[in-house]
């Protein structure tokens, strides 16, 4: 069992939501959101992990192009 299917609350600062989703700490940080975990993995709700996938939309797509084969 996941941390989310545990039962998790979203970490965003703030948000008290139920966890849909769980990212690495930093990814998170990195996009914008003010996270209050301190571990590896942060939690994210539904609305947060939309916001994350809008602000990192651009990093994201660098990063699969990095991989892309001809």
């Amino acid at each position: 069992m996941g941390i989310v299917s545990k039962g998790a609350k979203c970490n965003v600062e703030g948000c008290d939501k139920e966890g849909a989703r769980s990212l690495t700490t930093t990814k998170v940080e990195n996009a914008g959101l003010r996270v209050s975990s301190v571990g590896k993995k942060s939690v994210l709700c539904k609305d947060h992990y939309k916001e994350w996938k809008k602000e990192s939309k651009d990093d994201r797509d660098l990063e699969r192009a990095r991989f892309n084969k001809f």
